[in-house]
């Protein structure tokens, strides 16, 4: 090759360290860029001119024409990737669950000083105190008093979680939308991508990381299984269902429950519409719902991933009572004992429940119509507990809805449907306890004390071992206490495990600061190389030319 030739070896080497320093400049001013992966420069020699061929030789003689940029890659894991992602969805669902935990700790006042328990305890000392003066005015009138302070008390109570229902409610809805948002971005950034990656000479750097930092984000909703296709495009699976593919987005959509408005997800192109008998067409999700919840959450099965699932999990699928405990261990199990909010939700109703009907059947045995003894002015036993009998609002303003199942509308004593009798609100000492011989009725007070210590309650049917109605709610804060520490030490874990696993991602896909200066150092001395070639054949050209005259 000639001298003029040889210029252009040289200048190829200015050109290649040129570019392989702005690739660092490029990676030092993001070094503290969110989601940012560090590039490395790929130098290549260009292709050799053959001087001569000789097959007796072991190569032919060659003169190289240089080295060029061949391409600048993105420094990651696939593997370090999936895991991180799986990890963080994992741990994200932990983190909901232990919340979960957390809030209905503090919605039941234990720590706090207003517990439920200070008007359980209070109510069970009024009873005390009537059972040493039947017949006291005073004694009657702070029975009734602790009855409604009682009642009050586990309606806010219950409500506080019907609340918390609602916001996870809320939250399920917003992480649907999160998940088509981030879906269609991702789609969108595959087209991108495959446009510009075509040809094969650039690569999508930049928008690559934002396409890995959409899967980071994506991957603590829901659980994902994904892939990059053979033009760089990314197909993506969620819950075992196709969510991106190379041509459509596979949206995610959400119908509310008539009755609780409980939003349950489904895949919006795998639904059928029904017509109903109003002639209102809704969706048919019952072959096409995004997550199933009836599975065991396990670790080994991976179903314990993504925060919207933990969310369903938490809210459940409507308000629990006593009623849902009043069920095989089996059904117990599949519907309710998943669902922190409404295994709370029964057992406290059951507690209140008991309560309720258990002093009713007291003052009801005792009843006496023929003496007038604890008896309304319709005759009927006198009831310390009613329930509401049609829809309205109960003393605290609560609004009670009539129950969704046809003739079962307000048959029950729960929580929502229950008010303190306002009769005996209004005159206590219509409770007497005179009997029908003139006599204090010690007898019926003491078998109110009786309700309070009896030992014949069981929590739910996974515990059988009885106990009395204090021991009773002590039992419903122990289980949470305990749940909330088990779920506290598999987020711990987790934690530790998402952070190991992104120290060993940095470590592949960070900026080091140290070494982007080597290899600035290295190119800037490659450059001053490349320099110092072209300025000694421009030496040669000029002193051929100027002295030796050719």
């Amino acid at each position: 090759m000639g001298l003029f030739g040889s210029l252009y070896i040289g200048a190829s080497g200015l050109q290649t360290s040129q570019n392989a320093l702005n690739t660092v400049a490029h990676n030092l001013s993001n070094v503290d860029t969110q989601g940012y992966t560090r590039q490395q420069v790929a130098q290549a020699d260009r292709s050799y001119n053959n001087i001569s061929k000789d097959a007796k030789i072991v190569s032919y003689k060659q003169t190289g024409l240089g080295v060029y940029y061949s391409r600048v890659r993105q420094v990651r894991d696939y593997f370090l990737d999936q895991t991180y992602r799986r990890e963080v969805g994992r741990m994200s669902f932990y983190q909901v669950s232990y919340s979960t935990f957390t809030q209905v700790e503090d919605l039941l006042g234990e720590f706090t000083g207003k517990s439920f328990s200070e008007s359980l305890g209070n109510l069970k000392e009024a009873v005390d105190e009537l059972a040493k003066e039947p017949a006291s005015t005073v004694k009657q009138g702070l029975l009734i008093q602790r009855v409604s302070q009682f009642l009050k008390r586990a309606k806010t109570t219950y409500n506080d979680l019907c609340d918390l229902q609602d916001n996870y409610n809320v939250q399920v809805k917003n992480g649907i939308d999160r998940v088509n948002t981030i879906s269609s971005r991702i789609h969108e950034l595959n087209k991108q991508i495959c446009s510009i990656e075509i040809a094969g000479f650039e690569h999508a750097n930049d928008l690559r990381d934002e396409r890995n930092s959409l899967l980071d984000e994506l991957g603590g909703l829901i659980n994902i299984e994904y892939k990059e296709d053979y033009d760089g495009a990314i197909i993506v699976k969620a819950e075992g269902h196709q969510l991106i593919s190379r041509t459509a987005v596979y949206e995610l959509a959400v119908t509310a429950d008539a009755d609780n408005g409980f939003y349950t997800p489904y895949w919006k192109m795998d639904a059928k519409t029904i017509t109903l008998a109003n002639g209102t067409e809704v969706p048919d999700i019952s072959n096409c719902k995004v997550f199933d919840l009836t599975q065991v959450m396990s670790t080994e099965k991976n179903t314990d991933v993504g925060s919207i699932k933990a969310q369903l999990l938490a809210r459940g699928d409507h308000r629990a009572n006593y009623t849902d405990l009043e069920t095989d261990t089996d059904t117990y199990n599949t519907n309710i004992s998943q669902s922190i909010i409404m295994n709370v939700q029964a057992e406290f109703d059951k507690l209140v429940h008991i309560v309720a009907t258990k002093m009713n059947e007291v003052l009801a045995s005792a009843a006496d119509a023929d003496n007038g003894y604890l008896v309304d002015k319709d005759g009927n036993p006198l009831q310390l507990f009613q329930k509401i009998t049609s829809p309205g609002y109960d003393e605290n303003g609560n609004y009670i809805p009539e129950d969704a199942s046809p003739g079962q509308a307000n048959t029950l004593y729960t929580t929502a449907n229950m008010i303190v009798n306002p009769d005996l609100v209004k005159s206590p000492s219509l409770l007497k306890f005179i009997n029908g011989e003139k006599k204090e009725d010690y007898a019926t007070a003491k078998l109110l004390q009786d309700v309070f210590t009896d030992e014949e309650y069981v929590l739910n049917p996974n515990n059988t071992n009885r106990c009395n109605v204090l021991d009773f709610y002590s039992n419903i804060v122990d289980q949470i206490s305990i749940g909330g520490s088990v779920f506290k030490s598999y987020y711990d874990n987790q934690t530790t495990t998402v952070e190991s696993t992104e120290y060993k991602r940095q470590q592949v896909v960070g900026v080091s600061d140290d070494e982007e200066l080597n290899n600035m150092i290295k190119f800037q001395n490659a450059y001053n190389a490349s320099s110092r070639y072209i300025n000694a054949i421009d030496e040669m050209i000029e002193h051929i030319i100027n002295t030796l005259g050719a």
